[in-house]
């Protein structure tokens, strides 16, 4: 595809109150432990200044990924003068269970024409057990990819999805007009997806993370749009009347969404058999209803309305055929954009209260309700990592409008963008 840069990377394995009838808290606790993670610098050989400037960024930005999943906890760096220096070819175990640590992660770094050549290995420290090694080959502009390969080796073992490799896709201004991009995860290497003169809104990642749904303002309305980011091709999939919100189910069979195209002209949740083309109508209500959001079995769609009137949407749920629906969210007069986690039991969304609009997450399980931004301003588009332990969002936090991402009870906000205006973040899951 034209403008988009793909790296490719060989690696072999080495080894086999604030609402009404709903309790609002502030913090959802996960109950685990984490685990504590040693990670020395990494051996360079033979040594020479560009490997070990690889060795130094490969390693910064594994230690990021690490620190960043809630599931494990590197140790400080000073622990580790207190146990003789790591020799790769000779583990002493015993050295590293007396600073606390239960993974070893070991690194050895050299230059091959032209190219770095990473050595990853991943050892259980109380069983004095050698786990895996990854073998990762890559050009210089490869090696944050790298890391984040060798930290979704670290998710893997431990039955999580991998998140580092992911992606984010946008909607942007910073080239003069609205489009659609992608960034990895902590927002690096932002790349432009769509070269239009026309404004692009609302990206969805399908399951394989190759097509983005989109929608579009061509002729006089706008429609949705699929485009296969590596093959540069684009298919229309919904133009008459007005077709936004599109959302994958989560086999990438079909594709929900919120349209005018019905002969009433109202706008309700479609969802269309991509093999087919065929499209079935679910609801059918005079109100507005948009923002589907598949459960991850693919048996539930939640979605916004505003059935009660009063220009108050509220968040409901219904079965995937357009049955059984019930109303999600009670209390307070405007909850949109609903996100249902990929783990099942939350559903992230937005509300306002007091002129405020913040990012919230209802425990389907529990039924309580966490709030999750507290600053003032506009925060709205939450969507979640593929883990369910992170969102992405838009807030106009630091005067713009810009995409942080926060852990799933408040911590860790962080700025992911700063050129232009960004918004309407959509995470790979």
């Amino acid at each position: 595809m034209k403008h988009l840069r793909t790296i490719v990377i060989l690696f072999v394995v080495l080894a086999a109150g604030l609402f009404a009838q709903q309790e609002v808290v502030l913090k959802i606790s996960e109950g685990m432990p984490m685990i504590p993670l040693a990670l020395p610098e990494f051996a360079v050989r033979p040594a020479s200044a560009g490997a070990q400037a690889a060795a130094r960024e490969i390693r910064d930005v594994l230690m990021d990924d690490v620190g960043y999943t809630r599931i494990f906890q590197l140790l400080p760096k000073e622990y580790y003068g207190y146990i003789r220096p790591l020799d790769p070819d000779r583990i002493f175990f015993k050295d590293w269970d007396s600073i606390q640590a239960r993974l070893l992660v070991t690194g050895e770094v050299r230059e091959e024409n032209g190219r770095v050549v990473f050595d990853g290995k991943i050892y259980d420290v109380k069983s004095e057990r050698f786990i895996v090694g990854k073998r990762y080959q890559a050009e210089r502009n490869g090696l944050r990819l790298v890391a984040h390969k060798m930290a979704d080796e670290l998710l893997k073992l431990h039955g999580e999805k991998p998140i580092f490799t992911t992606k984010i896709c946008f909607v942007s201004n910073r080239d003069g007009n609205d489009e659609i991009y992608m960034m990895d995860y902590d927002g690096a290497n932002p790349t432009r997806i769509t070269f239009n003169k026309i404004k692009d809104y609302m990206p969805a990642w399908s399951p394989d993370q190759r097509t983005i749904a989109f929608t579009s303002y061509r002729g006089t309305g706008a429609g949705l749009y699929l485009r296969n980011i590596y093959e540069g091709t684009e298919t229309a999939v919904a133009t008459k009347g007005t077709s936004y919100s599109a959302a994958f189910s989560p086999d990438g069979k079909k594709l929900a969404f919120s349209s005018s195209m019905a002969e009433e002209g109202n706008h309700d949740i479609f969802v269309m058999d991509l093999e087919t083309k065929k499209t079935k109508r679910l609801t059918y209500n005079a109100a507005v209803e948009t923002a589907p959001s598949w459960s991850p079995t693919g048996r539930e769609i939640a979605f916004t309305t505003d059935r009660l009137g009063q220009g108050n949407p509220q968040i409901y749920i219904m079965d995937a055929e357009g049955s059984n629906v019930r109303k999600a969210s009670f209390g307070g007069n405007y909850h949109d954009a609903p996100a249902w986690a990929p783990t099942g039991e939350r559903i992230a969304f937005v509300s306002r209260v007091d002129n405020a609009f913040d990012i919230y997450v209802l425990n389907l399980r529990t039924n309580q309700i966490s709030k999750i931004t507290e600053n003032n301003v506009r925060n709205e588009s939450p969507s979640w990592s593929p883990d369910g332990r992170h969102l992405v969002f838009a807030s106009n936090l630091s005067g713009s409008i810009q995409v942080y991402s926060v852990d799933y009870d408040g911590a860790n906000l962080r700025k992911l963008t700063d050129r232009g205006e960004n918004k309407l973040p959509n995470w790979t899951n």
